[in-house]
């Protein structure tokens, strides 16, 4: 009788392959992740490069702020200059990322389901943000928003200022954050038929309710995604912002700003601590975020 090799079997365990009785006995288990060679080498240098580009790094930042213990760190995060200025970093990084939420899905709508002239210039600029320095960007932002610039000037006739304040700060961010929402939304838009939104207006559906009932639940992970990743960006953004913000403290000093001041200064410590409360505070939402999809993803029946 010809032998059974447990690679020409079903990896899912002897029951799933069929067999019983002291057939099983002959047939270790073997997990999926054996199917395909290399997992043990693959695995490997995945663990080694997150661990050399990510989890060491964040380790020495955790072991420098540690330097300022508990007390230390909570003494900085008091203070009046840092806690204004992470406020201002994270409520106009989640106000920006909002923005990009409502307009990156209705500029990937607009991509995905009509054909004009210039389409493809316009997807092309949305990657802009991306292919820019952040230091060309912020100049180019200043360049329009500033009270002498071409925007700036129009809108300082009506008493209306964007360059050098908070509102500035937030234009720079809406900027740089609009491409995830976009490259996230765009390519679940492109895989869904028109034909289903048909079918919804021929079953009696208007247009809001295709878009909330029909729409909205396939692209919803995605959009959400986009927004996180927008937010993450946002938060830790530099160079298009300086340019643009003032740099005022207590009034538009981002978190940013103050970490490189503090380094400046040769306050390592100090600014390993801005650092991992930054860190803290985004790694938070971005887990509330995960969690709040994760349960509309059970409510939809997504997970």
């Amino acid at each position: 009788m010809a032998s059974l090799h447990p690679a020409v079997l079903p990896h899912d365990g002897p029951k799933a392959s069929g067999l019983t009785g002291r057939w099983q006995a002959l047939v270790p288990f073997r997990p999926d992740s054996s199917v395909l060679p290399g997992f043990t080498l693959a695995m490997g240098l995945t663990l080694t490069a997150l661990s050399l580009i990510v989890l060491i790094p964040l380790t020495a930042l955790a072991l420098k702020a540690g330097d300022l213990g508990f007390s230390g760190l909570w003494a900085l995060l008091t203070t009046p200059r840092v806690l204004a200025a992470l406020k201002l970093s994270f409520a106009l990084s989640f106000a920006a990322a909002l923005v990009n939420l409502l307009f990156g899905v209705l500029i990937a709508w607009v991509l995905v389901r009509y054909d004009f002239i210039g389409r493809k210039w316009v997807d092309a600029a949305i990657d802009l943000p991306f292919a820019l320095p952040t230091a060309v960007a912020g100049i180019a932002l200043s360049a329009l928003y500033a009270p002498n610039g071409w925007i700036g000037a129009v809108l300082a006739r009506y008493g209306i200022k964007i360059g050098y304040t908070p509102t500035g700060i937030w234009v720079a961010l809406v900027f740089i954050g609009i491409p995830f929402v976009v490259r996230m939304v765009q390519p679940v838009l492109q895989e869904i038929e028109s034909e289903i939104e048909e079918a919804a207006a021929l079953l009696g559906a208007s247009r809001f309710q295709t878009a909330m009932r029909v729409l909205l639940p396939a692209i919803a992970p995605a959009a959400f995604t986009g927004f996180t990743l927008a937010f993450a960006r946002a938060v830790g953004e530099y160079g298009s912002v300086i340019f643009i913000a003032g740099n005022v403290p207590m009034v538009s000093e981002i978190a940013p700003l103050l970490i490189v001041i503090k380094l400046e200064q040769y306050d390592y410590s100090g600014a390993a601590g801005v650092g991992l409360l930054m860190l803290a505070g985004s790694f938070a939402i971005i887990l509330l975020a995960n969690a709040g999809l994760a349960l509309w993803g059970r409510r939809h029946g997504h997970a």
